[in-house]
């Protein structure tokens, strides 16, 4: 008997262990859950009976302050406009015997608003009466603003959508349409979307007047995905005609399959009739067929007004091409209009329809390109006019190639009016030229202070034209056979007011770009000429002398005249002038060029060709050339002693100008180990700082009269005489040479 009782209290005891178990973790799995878990009465106030620790979390509220409504009611957080709502939702499902569901909000300790979602069960007793509910509160507001915010922004879309007046649609890939909006209907003349969408079955037959534009639609659609300012001409159903701008794209789910094409349609044709109006004016360049300045000017504000409605940009794309008037020059205008036609109809396949192509005049063009945010695009189709203009030309029977200088500018960031615009997109196409041709640049207020300084060069130059300010220095040529005086090279220097000489390249390529190195290159001609003959009539030794010629000079219809005069005037036998040419002047047009050279060598002309292994030069034209020497340009020399392959290339041009029976001279040798190498390698000839600086007409003459009265070794007289000459106080007591 004793037994059996004791295991029954162990029993008992493991029953209650078990109870305080299975408590202790619903208490831990309500203090865990995110929200309140309760119990209360089904009385009017709805009494705490239980509450959980969520509920703190919940509401800022302790679980006892609520706990049989000792400091408020839970009711009493409810919003007041949601109160009753919630008593009606829970009291009806009370009554249907179901679980309720609510959806409401409250105000926490703190005046915070919070949404909740809450869900529970009413108790009944035997007799059926609903004694408790119970039930969870959860905190559901970043949801609910959520849903909230979606449901504004597809209010919003729907406004839009209903209210925008452009048209808005949505159209399946068989060319149906799938979803439009009032203003499209409105366009297209139907009196709702509805009825539009009812009425038209084939897109391509019955929209596009021209059913082809609708292929074209679908053809840049498949290829990249959007169609932009895509014009056309469409029925609308009345049986009128009006032009429309759509831009739209493809959209597709997220395995890639298409789904349908959604964009928007405009109205242009009041634009499209205004366009065609100024066509009319005839304001169209006559040579190519291009919009002339005063059309651009017209576009250009056309666009701005728009840009500035829509908040988008408008790029002024300015495009000289390089050396255009090297080409019309040589070929003639006939072949220079052919050359601009050709040019026009590349630059007007790389733009879309909305853009416009000009020509200004000469060789300058105008893009002016628009459309919101199209940086990058803008900077691809500059990208893709300077590959597509760079391309070779057939004109004729004959190729010729040009590149081209682009810049350009943006509204409204660069300017808010037409020639504002041009003006700073000419000052970035000259920072294009300065760059080497054959690129882009985009304004920036920094370029202003370039312009400026170059008007300021073109200024000084003429000015050193019209003040005869040009100085000829000459640098002795030494054979490397007999260590003597072989010739000299005259050498274009500027003297500005202070009597600072500056060098070539300062001023060389901007005087032929103005013009200005016809006059110039013919002084220096008529200069070195006559400074040659006044040696020999002092009975010093005969000596050729050699100027550069430039690519103008070269493809000038009168340079053999200009060459026979300067001979004439100074009264030197032509034997004594020597000519040089760069590499890429005579490959530019290589059977002009030896028309010009024969009529050169003709006279006889001695002729060089300079800079020799930098340019692009073909052995099948050089051999035909009327050339007796090549110049080994410096860079290559420069580097003799430490670049193998520049030996290499070194040994290569003399070996070939020997094999052409040529003379082959060395520019720019400075060093003995540079020498050295040259005599090594049967190297003619070379000018260079290892015997001497270029020197002024006294110091050259003077030099030449201690050279043919001394003896001494090869080089060591030549040598001495170079070095006192190049000594700081020898330039000072060096006599002009019209003093001895």
């Amino acid at each position: 008997m004793l037994a059996a009782l004791e295991k029954r209290e162990r029993e008992i005891e493991l029953s209650r262990q078990a109870l305080r178990e299975k408590e202790r973790m619903l208490t831990t799995l309500m203090s865990n859950l995110d929200g309140m878990v309760y119990r209360c009465r089904n009385d009017e106030h709805w009494t705490m009976e239980f509450v959980s620790d969520g509920c703190y979390h919940l509401t800022g509220y302790r679980p006892e302050e609520l706990l049989h409504n000792s400091h408020l009611s839970y009711k009493e957080l409810e919003h007041p406009e949601d109160r009753a709502r919630v008593r009606e939702e829970i009291t009806a499902a009370l009554l249907e015997k179901r679980r309720f569901f609510v959806e409401y909000r409250i105000q926490c300790r703190h005046g915070e608003i919070k949404w909740v979602w809450e869900r529970g069960v009413g108790i009944h007793d035997e007799a059926g009466n609903v004694i408790t509910l119970e039930g969870f509160v959860e905190n559901v507001t970043e949801r609910k603003l959520s849903t909230q915010a979606l449901q504004q922004a597809e209010r919003s879309f729907r406004s839009i959508f209903e209210n925008a007046t452009e048209g808005i649609f949505q159209t399946s890939p068989d060319g149906r349409y799938l979803n439009v909006n009032p203003a499209l209907a409105a366009i297209y003349g139907f009196s709702s979307g509805a009825e539009l969408i009812a009425s038209i079955g084939d897109i391509q037959h019955q929209i596009y007047t021209d059913p082809s534009r609708r292929a074209e639609f679908m053809r840049l659609m498949r290829e990249t995905g959007v169609v932009t300012n895509f014009v056309s001409e469409i029925r609308r159903k009345g049986g009128d005609h009006i032009w429309i701008s759509e831009n739209a794209r493809a959209v597709q789910d997220e395995a890639g399959n298409l789904l349908f094409y959604e964009g928007t349609v405009e109205d242009v044709t009041e634009t499209k009739l205004n366009q065609e109006k100024l066509e009319h004016l005839a304001n169209h360049d006559p040579v190519t067929g291009l919009p002339n300045r005063l059309l651009m000017n017209d576009r250009l504000r056309q666009m701005m007004l728009s840009a500035q409605r829509s908040k988008s940009i408008v790029a002024v794309v300015l495009l000289d091409l390089d050396h255009f008037k090297l080409i019309n020059d040589t070929f003639g205008h006939n072949r220079g209009d052919q050359l601009l036609q050709t040019m026009s109809h590349r630059m007007l396949a790389c733009v879309r329809e909305a853009d416009t192509v000009v020509r200004l005049g000469g060789d300058e063009f105008v893009l002016l390109l628009s459309g919101a945010g199209r940086g990058e695009a803008m900077s691809q189709v500059v990208q893709r006019v300077l590959q597509t203009i760079a391309r070779p030309s057939q004109i004729e029977g004959r190729e010729l190639s040009v590149s081209c200088s682009v810049g350009v500018s943006i509204f409204p960031r660069d300017g808010r009016d037409v020639q504002t615009l041009l003006k700073n997109a000419d000052t970035a196409m000259y920072k294009a030229k300065e760059f080497g041709r054959n690129n882009f640049q985009f304004y920036s207020p920094e370029m202003n202070t370039v312009i400026t300084e170059r008007l300021e060069m073109q200024s000084a130059l003429r000015s050193a034209v019209e003040h005869k300010q040009f100085v000829l220095l000459y640098q002795p040529k030494v054979d490397l056979v007999t260590g003597q005086i072989a010739g000299m090279e005259a050498l274009l220097r500027v003297k500005d007011e202070k009597g600072d000489l500056s060098l070539p390249e300062n001023f060389i390529t901007l005087a032929e770009e103005t013009g200005l190195i016809v006059e110039i290159g013919e002084w220096v001609m008529r200069e070195a000429c006559n400074f040659n003959k006044s040696l020999q009539e002092r009975g010093l030794p005969a000596m050729r002398v050699a100027i550069n010629l430039s690519a103008r000079q070269l493809t000038r219809y009168d340079l053999v005249r200009a060459v026979e005069q300067a001979l004439l005037h100074a009264e030197l036998s032509a034997e004594y002038l020597e000519l040089e040419l760069t590499e890429s002047m005579v490959m530019h047009d290589p059977e002009g060029v030896i028309a010009i050279l024969a009529q050169l060598k003709a006279l006889g002309i001695q002729l060089s060709i300079d800079d020799f292994g930098t340019g692009y030069s073909s052995l099948s034209y050089l051999k035909r050339f009327p050339v007796t020497s090549l110049k080994v340009d410096q860079s290559f020399v420069r580097e003799l002693g430490q670049d193998e392959n520049a030996a290499a290339i070194v040994k290569a041009i003399i070996s070939l100008g020997h094999s052409l029976d040529m003379k082959v001279i060395a520019e720019g040798v400075e060093t003995e180990k540079q020498m050295s190498f040259l005599l090594e390698n049967r190297c003619d000839a070379m000018p260079g700082f290892v015997f001497s600086r270029p020197l002024s007409a006294g110091e050259f003459a003077l030099l030449v009269v201690r050279v043919s009265g001394g003896g001494g070794g090869k080089f060591s007289l030549l040598r001495q005489l170079c070095a006192s000459l190049n000594d700081e106080s020898a330039q000072e007591s060096a006599v002009d040479i019209t003093n001895f």
